[in-house]
């Protein structure tokens, strides 16, 4: 992977050439300052201040372990920086401004990944967000958006760069009816289509035995049709969403290989498929329960299991319980 062929698959690059067959999204460039904030981790873990109050989340996650760590003496000059939480007010109003235009609840990314790995400390389970406050925690927490910020290049076979000259905020619209039986991953070598698989491959999903034909077609028809000249890459991975009436959505670009998964296949099966050449890009789902595959787990970091009263955790798991409330009397329940 060369860093002109990762620099293609940063969502700000790509989305403005795809938005008609895209996911309707948001674009934000991140101030410095911000950048600097998720990627500190010399102090305790506090969230931004809220300039809209109500959409204010508890300030610290709190760890009893560390709290002699953060002992000072009265008056040091050290004690109101300590207690003093960031606040980026400009851009929480233009994040504000955004998710009200989107309808209010958005999934965030950067440049590249999106914090799925932090979905565990939402009150949903998910990466919806509806406050600026929401998306902080998810970005602070994740490992994945580190990756972005800190080592994107490191697998690049000419790295010159550090880190991108600007890092991005993506908002997309939050959809709650996506099934993930139909998202797919797609892989393309030489410019030419080689290897389709389920996204999802934790779960055997009966529908698509019988709908794998007509959606081989599609992604197929797809990507002659709207990706293969548009994309400048030779080599990339691209994630597609069929909805109900059977169109295409672009969601995502990857670069080939790297830190890419490859799902239901190898990359060395993907290769030889390339070098064999001529034929249709192979289908694969997974074809019965028998055959789903072990899903990446995330580990809940050691820092976040207080859960006395009173503490970030506590607070956070109110919150989980006032959802959960919330879904049980909402009319789409007891659909």
């Amino acid at each position: 992977m060369k860093e002109e062929e990762l620099n293609r698959c940063q969502i700000q690059e790509w989305y403005p050439k795809f938005k008609s067959v895209s996911i309707r999204t948001l674009i934000h460039e991140l101030p410095e300052s911000f950048v600097q904030y998720l990627v500190d981790d010399s102090g305790p873990f506090l969230l931004p201040v809220s300039v809209t109050k109500e959409d204010a989340l508890p300030n610290r996650i709190h760890n009893p372990e560390e709290e002699d760590d953060y002992q000072v003496s009265e008056g040091s000059e050290d004690e109101a920086e300590l207690s003093t939480p960031p606040s980026f007010p400009e851009l929480e109003l233009k994040i504000k401004e955004s998710i009200e235009i989107l309808g209010g609840a958005v999934f965030p990314k950067l440049n590249w990944s999106a914090p799925k790995d932090s979905a565990w400390i939402s009150t949903s389970g998910t990466l919806r967000c509806t406050s600026f406050s929401e998306i902080a925690l998810l970005l602070r927490s994740s490992d994945s958006v580190i990756h972005d910020l800190c080592y994107a290049y490191d697998s690049c076979s000419d790295k010159t760069l550090s880190g991108p000259p600007s890092f991005f905020l993506a908002l997309r619209k939050w959809y709650p009816s996506l099934l993930p039986e139909r998202e797919f991953r797609c892989f393309v070598r030489g410019q030419q289509l080689v290897g389709i698989s389920q996204r999802e491959t934790t779960t055997f999903y009966p529908i698509l035995l019988e709908k794998r034909g007509n959606f081989n077609i599609l992604i197929q028809e797809f990507f002659e049709n709207n990706v293969r000249l548009k994309f400048e890459s030779r080599n990339y991975t691209f994630d597609v969403y069929i909805t109900k009436d059977e169109r295409v959505k672009i969601i995502d670009f990857n670069p080939w290989g790297s830190f890419t998964l490859p799902l239901m296949f190898t990359w060395e099966e993907l290769e030889q498929s390339f070098r064999e050449g001529g034929g249709a890009p192979e289908f694969r789902i997974v074809e019965s329960q028998c055959a789903v595959r072990p899903g990446l787990k995330t580990a809940v970091p050691y820092d976040y299991i207080d859960t006395s009263s009173g503490s970030g955790w506590d607070q956070f798991l109110r919150n989980a319980d006032a959802e959960l409330q919330r879904q049980a009397k909402s009319p789409e329940a007891g659909a």
